[in-house]
């Protein structure tokens, strides 16, 4: 390959709490009380950024930027646009996508809930699909609106599909004029195929549902899957949808703060434009505008491409192994995402345990995933695969060795 996707980043002491909160003792309740026993090195497998080094012309920017002393009052640039235009249609296939309907955002989730506030009232219901990504819980909750579950359902092949008939109930009995859609799903790993988001959205005009959608994820599809955005189903479906995306993900750019909403509705668009700003600390940090131009670029397309195929290798070879060496845990091959979503309920019972023990367990020896149940996972436990490989095998190794025995 052509990009680097092997070597072990020493990011002990360089902010990132993936290995900083970990190393520090008992996790500060992160992670079940659990310390790591003495001999173990910390596997980062548990919050959702990558232990890659990120595409090489992004540092480059970066740097390049920062070479200039002087760090001002600035305005996105022409190029900062042109990019996300274009990376949209060339990725994604989107059309129709114009500067006016594009607006900064400090995160997905400080857009979510600008979004939340101008189309709910203190104490309204909002549906969305479980398992839940955990900032959406807090989004709603922290904030006075109630979450309302439609529980994705699993077919013959482990497949996690959306059970349309639950959701139209929930949205008629409880007069739900508002939807979280996350898509692809985390943690599920859905890439949502084209029929699936027309009949929700289809779903959603029948009873006028206004549609926040996080797409976050959109470019971490397994290859041979691909995006398809919730505003390119239909007329309604661009109308009615307030879409968030960052490269954030991508790129590994979480630490520099840059996400960006999508609203064709101008109505939408000026409303939540004005929730933005009236926090006052809604603006754009010009590293992150560079680091987005730097990816969204036709290297970062390639480096992406590259990267895809490193996480498929390492999903694959998590599930194949999870399959032949851990009876009683059940999971399925994502479609996109670089998160597995290990249902433990069987091994936990035949084994006489809690999940609680069993994530502990892994976490002494030095493997540090993610408890499911804040994603509504009754006894599940979620994990990162976004790391090199021969991490993905000694932490596998580990679990084999000293947990599931």
């Amino acid at each position: 390959m052509k990009y680097d996707f092997t070597t072990i980043m020493d990011r002990l002491g360089k902010d990132a709490i993936a290995v900083d909160i970990p190393s520090s003792g008992s996790g500060n309740g992160f992670f079940a009380d659990a310390k790591i026993k003495d001999g173990f090195s910390v596997i980062p497998m548990w919050v959702a950024d990558m232990n890659f080094p990120t595409l090489p012309a992004v540092s480059e920017a970066i740097v390049e930027r920062a070479s200039h002393p002087a760090y001002g009052y600035f305005q996105p640039t022409k190029a900062y646009f042109d990019g996300i235009i274009r990376w949209h249609e060339e990725r994604y296939g989107t059309t129709g996508l114009a500067k006016e309907c594009i607006g900064y955002e400090n995160g997905v989730l400080g857009g979510v809930v600008s979004a939340l506030k101008i189309l709910c009232q203190p104490g309204d219901s909002i549906v969305v699909q479980s398992p839940t990504y955990i900032g959406f819980t807090h989004c709603a909750e922290d904030n006075g609106w109630n979450l309302v579950l439609n529980p994705l359902l699993q077919d013959e092949q482990g497949v996690w599909r959306i059970d349309y008939e639950d959701l139209e109930k929930k949205i008629a009995d409880g007069k739900i004029h508002t939807a979280i859609f996350c898509s692809p799903h985390n943690p599920a790993g859905r890439v949502w195929e084209e029929w699936e988001i027309r009949r929700l959205m289809e779903l959603y005009q029948k009873y006028d549902v206004h549609v926040i959608s996080d797409e976050i994820w959109a470019d971490l599809t397994m290859p041979g899957y691909r995006h398809i955005p919730t505003q390119m189903i239909s007329d309604d479906a661009r109308m009615r949808t307030i879409a968030f995306y960052a490269p954030s993900k991508t790129f590994n750019l979480a630490g520099l703060v840059g996400s960006y909403h999508v609203i064709y509705n101008s109505l939408l668009r000026d409303r939540i434009t004005k929730a933005g700003a009236s926090t006052h600390y809604n603006s754009m940090n010009v590293l992150s505008m560079h680091a987005l131009i730097a990816a969204y670029s036709p290297e970062g397309q390639e480096w992406l491409d590259e990267l895809r195929q490193v996480l498929k290798s390492n999903l694959e070879y998590a599930v194949s192994f999870i399959h032949d060496n851990f009876a009683g845990i059940r999971t399925v091959m994502p479609q996109g995402t670089y998160m597995l979503f290990l249902d433990c309920t069987d091994w936990c019972r035949e084994h006489h345990t809690t999940i609680d023990d069993l994530q502990k367990a892994g976490i002494e020896v030095g493997v540090i995933w993610q408890d499911g149940r804040p994603f509504h996972g009754d006894c599940h436990i979620r994990m990162n695969l976004a790391l090199p490989h021969s991490l993905v095998t000694e932490a596998f190794d580990r679990l084999k060795k000293y947990v599931f025995v």
